[in-house]
């Protein structure tokens, strides 16, 4: 079965903001990191369950080269993008999205 991924309005907040910050860190940085998390959501989207389970039905992949993680949830149509999580920050400040 093809799932497509639909990312959570915070997490797309998320994955931006990490973006524009590597950018201003040493340009050209967040279009790496962009590529890197939609290389991550592909091979999630290959592979589902291949996420580390962190809570209940939701998993973690991490990004090759950022101190990041892609936080999902495995659904009968669709892989639910929760989070793009700095690694570093509180671990369960997702919890409850949907």
């Amino acid at each position: 079965m093809t799932r497509a991924a639909t990312v959570h309005r915070l997490a797309e907040h998320e994955l931006n903001e990490a973006a524009q910050y590597y950018d201003l860190e040493s340009p050209g940085l967040g279009v790496a990191f962009l590529k890197e998390a939609d290389r991550c959501v592909q091979s999630v989207l290959k592979n589902p369950e291949s996420g580390k389970v962190v809570a209940a039905e939701i998993r973690r992949r991490l990004l090759s080269g950022f101190p990041y993680g892609i936080l999902y949830k495995v659904m009968p149509k669709e892989i639910r993008v929760l989070a793009v999580m700095k690694l570093k920050r509180r671990p369960m400040y997702w919890v409850g999205r949907e």
